[in-house]
C-alpha cells in the first residue's frame, strides 16, 4: 500500500492496522520517504541482518548491483575520478 504522508497522518490508526499485513509506503512530495513495518516485519528483517557477516552483505550487494559497479568501474576507468584537478586554494 501507498500513501501520501497527509493520508497517513489523517487515517494513521488505519495505516497502523495495515501495517500489520504489509508494509506501508508513505510518500512525501511525489516521493516515497518512509516505511511502515509491524513490529514482527521489523524484527524478523533485524534477526536477518544481525546474522550476516559483513562479507556476505558485501557478497550480496556486488551480485545485487553487479551491472553499476562495472558500469561505474568503467567510467573511472576512462574518466579518472572527478576531483582530480581540484586544487586547494
Amino acid at each position: 500500500m501507498q500513501v501520501t504522508a497527509t493520508e497517513a497522518k489523517n487515517r494513521f490508526g488505519a495505516i497502523c492496522a495495515h501495517a500489520k499485513h504489509e508494509p506501508v509506503f508513505v510518500e512525501k512530495d511525489g516521493r516515497i520517504d518512509t516505511v511502515i513495518l509491524s513490529a514482527k516485519q521489523f524484527s524478523d528483517m533485524q534477526a536477518v541482518h544481525c546474522t550476516e557477516t559483513p562479507s556476505q552483505r558485501k557478497a550480496q550487494f556486488e551480485l545485487t548491483h553487479r551491472a553499476w559497479l562495472a558500469e561505474q568501474n568503467q567510467r573511472f576507468e576512462s574518466h579518472g575520478l572527478w576531483c582530480d584537478d581540484m586544487r586547494v586554494w
